[in-house]
């Protein structure tokens, strides 16, 4: 069982930036594969970005077209807590911001956006950028 903790939500204007965290408790090590998602009201939950953790083979990222260049995520497995790096932001970036995971995924690099995919969630963190 692995239990997931957002924070770093906010409000912003348009181009400024903000740093989302996510804390995983868990008996077990750090979920292999985690991900960061966003929904509004009304409207399907989005894939925003995902990672990979490998040791010290270097983790994998993906990212939604919308977010590449602007986002950046990460994880410290040390602290249990994965990242999300959002630089440039536009108003289209609101929303409620979720932390997902998963122990393992196969062919994880086709689904790695997919909500479906995970199986751990957290409870959210809104997002609100003012333009």
């Amino acid at each position: 069982q692995v239990q997931l903790v957002e924070s770093g939500g906010g409000s912003v204007q348009a181009g400024g930036s903000l740093r989302l965290s996510c804390a995983a408790s868990t008996s077990a090590e750090s979920p292999r594969h985690m991900a960061w998602f966003r929904q509004n009201p009304g409207k399907q939950r989005e894939g925003v970005a995902a990672v990979e953790g490998n040791g010290i083979g270097g983790d994998s990222t993906r990212y939604a077209d919308s977010v590449k260049g602007r986002f950046i995520i990460s994880r410290d497995d040390a602290k249990n807590t994965m990242y999300l790096q959002m630089n440039s932001l536009k108003a289209e970036d609101t929303a409620m911001y979720y932390c997902a995971a998963a122990s393992s995924l196969w062919d994880w690099s086709r689904i790695a956006l997919r909500p479906a995919a995970y199986k751990f969630w957290g409870q959210g963190t809104q997002v609100t950028v003012s333009s």
